[in-house]
């Protein structure tokens, strides 16, 4: 008995020493990172005396252009950390808007998150580290002590597909016991992204539950699809394990994922109190998901009485072979047909640096030509994910009134 007694305490000693290993209690150095001043400038910080150089690159600095064949890009600026004489790595950014950033660190050429910050984020097949400042818009990112919906990864059979598929589904606040039913708003990602994009970098759900709270938006259900037809569900949560991911998909806006898409609406119809017609429907997506909303939109032109596009692909296109031209064909005489049927709302928004503005702006053309009556947003800035949150949470409160 007494051996057993001291085993169980040498057990307990040795996980209380594990414990204290991963809180780090008084070994080396103790540095915080990053941490937002009261200027709302930020300070970072990364203890690696044996480092010969280390950098940060984020979207809250300058951004560099980046050429490649037949244009270019905004990339995140990159600047140089100073290091102390304790070997710690600092930099201090200029005061910052309310915003939510996202960064990494490169060590000697390597980039990588901030071993300081647990809070990071995945974006396709790139990790970042992520911090809020808060104030005006920025508000509407934060979780507050408001009512807060239910977000639920929930699984539906799509026959059109031939598979399971998983999507993303908020509930605002009350709905498991008001007995109500609610207008539906379908959120579509953008190329490489998936459904849990728009919840995540996003932060969907927090816009909802803020706008809701202060009465500017209807309550209503969302629903964030994902958009790659072939893949059942976000990479590292499907029977295919833990696969790299990658931008390029096989069925990649080829008109697969629009053929199929009534499978999303039929299933929400059966398994949640909704309210069905087009008055009580939206959809939206960014990049590609505006791609997808135009054209699920002008080939269903009974279907949504709002559309919205996010810095979306707009031309006739189809990428691969096979799948369904017949999507992406006589684009102009459909969008004619969506507005014989007069949509409440049609809107589009997009940044003044963004790589598709001029397709965009040729869309605009025509809507113009033919009188066709839409709500337009232009923003500073390029194809990222601080305008999309803009766009979304300037959309919602449209919707449903």
């Amino acid at each position: 008995m007494k051996k057993l007694i001291v085993l169980a305490v040498l057990c307990l000693m040795g996980m209380t020493a594990q414990a204290q290993q991963n809180l780090n209690w008084g070994q080396g150095e103790q540095v915080a990172s990053p941490v937002v001043n009261a200027d709302n400038t930020v300070t970072f910080n990364m203890l690696a005396p044996a480092a010969q150089q280390v950098q940060i690159t984020g979207d809250f600095l300058p951004t560099q252009k980046i050429e490649y064949p037949g244009g270019s890009y905004d990339a995140p600026g990159v600047v140089d950390m100073k290091k102390n004489e304790k070997g710690v790595w600092t930099f201090t950014s200029d005061p910052l808007k309310p915003e939510l950033y996202m960064y990494n660190l490169i060590v000697d050429g390597v980039k990588v998150t901030d071993p300081l910050n647990v809070y990071s984020i995945r974006d396709i097949n790139n990790l970042f580290n992520i911090f809020l400042i808060g104030g005006d818009r920025a508000d509407l990112y934060k979780v507050n002590k408001v009512p807060h919906g239910t977000v639920s990864k929930v699984w539906y059979e799509s026959p059109t597909a031939g598979i399971t598929r998983r999507c993303t589904v908020y509930t605002p606040a009350g709905y498991e016991t008001s007995g109500k039913e609610y207008p539906v708003f379908y959120l579509l990602h953008g190329i490489g992204g998936d459904e849990n994009a728009w919840s995540e970098l996003g932060r969907a759900t927090q816009i909802l539950d803020n706008l809701i709270a202060q009465g500017k938006a209807e309550p209503m259900i969302m629903v964030m699809t994902n958009g790659n037809i072939s893949q059942e569900a976000c990479p590292g949560e499907t029977s295919e394990g833990f696969r790299v991911p990658t931008m390029m998909l096989p069925k990649t806006m080829e008109g697969s994922f629009e053929t199929a898409f009534p499978d999303v609406i039929q299933f929400m119809e059966k398994a949640y109190r909704v309210k069905k017609g087009k008055a009580n429907r939206a959809i939206a997506g960014l990049s590609m998901g505006g791609f997808h909303s135009l054209f699920i939109s002008i080939n269903n032109p009974d279907m949504f009485d709002y559309i919205g596009l996010f810095s979306a692909a707009v031309d006739q296109q189809q990428n691969g072979q096979g799948g369904f031209p017949n999507i992406y064909a006589d684009r102009n005489q459909k969008i004619d047909k969506l507005f014989s049927k007069n949509p409440k709302l049609f809107w589009i928004g997009i940044g003044k640096t963004d790589f598709l503005i001029q397709n965009n702006n040729d869309l605009r053309a025509y809507l113009d030509s033919k009188h066709h009556k839409y709500t337009y947003l232009e923003t500073d800035g390029g194809h990222i994910w601080r305008n999309w949150r803009i766009y979304l949470s300037e959309f919602a409160p449209l919707l449903f009134k």
